[in-house]
């Protein structure tokens, strides 16, 4: 489907935006508490999701 290439690229830009969108989140919350109360359950339901959506992908694969 994917070149090893591709693969490692898409890996690599997840990694890095994780990483920016991170360090990124953790400035503005310093600067500005209240507007990131209750964003650990977001957070939480965001991957339940994609995990979910992961767990669908491989059970309906051949």
């Amino acid at each position: 489907m994917f070149s090893i290439g591709q693969q490692i690229f898409a890996i690599l830009f997840v990694i890095c935006f994780i990483i920016i969108i991170s360090i990124s989140y953790s400035k503005d919350k310093k600067q500005q508490r209240e507007y990131f109360k209750g964003t650990y359950k977001i957070l939480i339901v965001f991957f339940i999701i994609l995990s979910i959506l992961f767990l669908i992908k491989f059970l309906t694969h051949n």
